[in-house]
């Protein structure tokens, strides 16, 4: 499509746009920017190899690569104890889920406009939260609460909003759980899985952060051996936080890693184990199958291991993260869901179609770069910032 085409493409209005008079929402934004390098930081040596691991057989090179600099750096850790909750949360969570919450208050205004409800404008309202990614049945299972008695007769848009986060709330309200690290376990072993981008380096880095405020051990495994700059991110968070890291040279066979790093957090009474892997799209069955590989191995030195599998997703991927959670949850057994980069996209709905369709835990949300913006999920906060609600519960 050529510079004119995608011009007359930008401003032809969707059927909703025809109908009301009005444009669709703007199209999905890029991604949120990537983590601004830091100051030059020197860091530590990562320990040398086990002699107990196999002889693996070296990856092949992944065919689509994350693009970030390998001069990208972690950020800060949160000063104070990492486990206390961020202060003023809601306001970053409300803040966050603003492109969401915009995009749909503007749909509720359009279709209540002071006209008694009918059968007509709870289709509309369907086809709101559709397309913010709620999915079809969350959608038909509020538009019905919201019709529930309130047929003929005028309806605020306040009202619908309370109804919408009350549907939303009791939709999510038995899958938000936090990660519980059993302490039997040890190494608890957590395997941090994702596609290429969806932040799950600097995810684990928060999260070590959050176990070490805790007074917990941590080990991290810089299992992402194709990319030189999530193994210098991870190494930097290791030093600031005191956390060992297993670490190779970049290329080095992931499987071997895993087993080594296992090996290693056991022998050192490490509580935690973190281990970062590649970015891999869920389409590529070689790619999948390395994965594959990874968990097998640590399977060798821990029958039991892992003992969480967290799928890291980017909210503004929309759709695309149910494909993502099926192929990663039959590959590599997912046990919970981290959601990212909730502040960069109108469709922060997704949340409830992937819980409804798998009904796994959601343990934490993201809605920022910083350290702070990544906190344990609550079904009713999140139910709240998303229906555009202005206070908190």
């Amino acid at each position: 499509m050529d510079e004119q085409d995608e011009r007359q493409s930008a401003k032809k209005p969707g059927l909703f746009g025809r109908m009301f008079g009005r444009r669709d929402a703007p199209a999905e934004p890029p991604q949120a920017p990537l983590e601004r390098p830091q100051a030059p930081f020197e860091p530590p040596q990562a320990p040398a190899e086990s002699p107990q691991a196999p002889q693996q057989e070296p990856e092949p090179a992944l065919a689509a690569q994350d693009p970030r600099p390998a001069a990208e750096l972690a950020p800060d850790p949160p000063a104070g104890p990492a486990a206390e909750e961020p202060k003023g949360w809601w306001s970053r969570l409300r803040q966050g889920l603003t492109r969401s919450s915009d995009s749909i208050g503007s749909g509720l205004k359009a279709i209540f406009v002071k006209r008694k409800l009918d059968a007509a404008m709870l289709d509309e309202l369907e086809d709101v939260l559709i397309r913010a990614d709620l999915g079809v049945a969350a959608a038909a299972r509020i538009a019905e609460a919201v019709g529930k008695g309130r047929y003929d007769r005028s309806i605020e848009i306040e009202e619908v909003k309370a109804i919408l986060a009350g549907e939303v709330e009791r939709a999510l309200a038995p899958h938000a759980r936090p990660l519980e690290i059993d302490a039997a376990q040890k190494p608890f072993v957590i395997l941090v899985v994702g596609v290429n981008g969806s932040g799950k380096t600097t995810t684990i880095g928060k999260l070590a952060a959050k176990f070490s405020g805790e007074g917990r051990k941590v080990v991290l495994a810089a299992g992402d051996t194709f990319r030189a700059a999530a193994i210098e991110q991870l190494k930097i968070w290791g030093g600031r936080l005191g956390c060992e890291v297993i670490a190779r040279e970049q290329g080095s066979d992931a499987a071997s890693l895993a087993y080594d790093a296992i090996a290693r957090a056991r022998e050192n009474g490490a509580d935690v184990l973190l281990m970062d892997t590649a970015g891999r799209l869920q389409n590529r069955a070689e790619l999948m199958a390395e994965l594959e590989k990874i968990v097998r191995v640590m399977k060798k030195v821990e029958p039991s291991a892992p003992h969480a599998v967290l799928l890291v997703l980017d909210a503004t991927v929309g759709q695309n993260a149910m494909s993502q959670a099926e192929i990663f949850g039959k590959v590599a057994g997912v046990t919970g869901f981290v959601m990212t980069k909730l502040d960069g996209t109108a469709r922060g709905g997704i949340l409830v179609a992937l819980v409804e369709k798998f009904a796994l835990p959601v343990h934490f949300i993201g809605v920022g770069e910083g350290a702070a913006d990544l906190a344990p999920f609550e079904a009713r906060d999140f139910a709240r910032a998303i229906a555009g609600i202005e206070e908190p519960a």
